[in-house]
């Protein structure tokens, strides 16, 4: 069931200033290109539909859009109604991204939706297509790069970010091809990369990657660094120029966040922070569509005891409003 606003939660938000980004750019939505400034309150990693049945398997047959459609809406008009402006939707190719039910989606809800380019492959390859194993970083970087330019699948719809995923450990071959396509791809784009990657040493890894290829390491996200318990390696990202996304929020971990997050106020790197809670969604194969997570906690339960903690209106503004709003500004950031 979906839970009622709380107003307190709400309350919070409302009086957050519109978000005036130092650099203006555009970010790239579903529905088009809009200005940064209009981005507005966001979650930064977020699903509405997953499908885990592997590259060689999945097809759009798997799942009735209507019915995504009437288990998902309900969920986003509720952060809309919290005050949330934008979802960075972060499903990649092969495994159930589809950017037309998002555009639709964005239509209902009045939410700025973004979606992505690029492969994911954690998961011991699973969701990797055949040609992503043979194929150079190069030839992969022009696949990604013709969705920009052409937008995905005919559909006309451009990616508003690049979406690749890596194992935990150190960097196989085949996953460092990936990053470097990543950045090739950045380099011709401007698209920020957002790395499914969780513990440090992948992350320094891939930060390494990117500098031999000439791209700066604000062009990426840590994605699920909340993985790593050492706070020391947050903040060593952050000060090389890394975004760190601490994007794993429920209802069950909110103290640990706000360890998380005080750690980086006091190193002063609260502006490297996106805060999410990589939360939704409809599953295919399972009844209904299976268990949907909401994505209201940050609102109800985060918000609440960082002002609790003394976190001031402008603080919670750059977590919420500012630091997304940077992050996937459309701009080459090369070395």
């Amino acid at each position: 069931m979906i839970k009622k606003i709380v107003p307190a939660a709400f309350c919070l938000l409302i009086f957050l200033p519109q978000c005036t980004p130092e650099k203006e750019g555009i970010i790239m939505t579903v529905n088009g290109p809009i200005p940064s400034r209009e981005m507005g309150i966001t979650l930064v990693h977020e699903h509405i539909l997953v499908d885990f049945i592997g590259a060689d398997s999945i097809n759009d047959s798997r799942w009735n859009r209507s019915e995504v459609i009437k288990k998902s809406l309900p969920f986003l008009k509720q952060i809309r109604d919290l005050g949330c402006k934008s979802f960075v939707e972060c499903t990649p190719a092969y495994l159930g991204r589809n950017p037309l039910l998002l555009r639709e989606l964005s239509n209902s809800s009045g939410l700025n939706i973004l979606t992505n380019t690029g492969y994911y492959g954690a998961g011991n390859n699973k969701y990797l297509p055949q040609h992503a194993f043979e194929e150079t970083a190069d030839q992969l970087a022009d696949r990604w790069t013709k969705e920009w330019e052409n937008g995905i699948d005919g559909t006309g719809i451009r990616p508003g970010f690049i979406k690749i995923g890596v194992a935990s450990g150190s960097l196989s071959d085949l996953h460092k091809k990936l990053v470097t396509a990543a950045a090739l791809t950045h380099l011709k784009t401007g698209l920020t990369i957002a790395s499914h990657t969780g513990p440090s040493v992948p992350a320094f890894e891939q930060l390494d990657i990117l500098h031999t290829e000439g791209v700066e390491p604000e062009a990426f996200i840590w994605v699920h660094a909340q993985v790593e318990k050492d706070l020391r390696n947050h903040v060593k990202a952050a000060n090389m120029g890394a975004w760190i996304g601490l994007d794993g929020l429920n209802d069950n971990n909110v103290e640990d966040y706000v360890r998380m997050i005080k750690n980086m106020k006091e190193n002063n790197m609260l502006g490297k922070v996106l805060l999410s809670h990589d939360a939704g969604w409809y599953h295919p194969g399972e009844e209904k569509g299976g268990e949907y997570r909401g994505y209201t906690t940050i609102f109800e339960k985060l918000i609440p005891r960082l002002k609790n903690e003394n976190f001031s209106e402008k603080e919670i503004h750059q977590l919420m409003v500012s630091n997304p709003a940077e992050a996937f500004t459309i701009r080459i950031r090369k070395l």
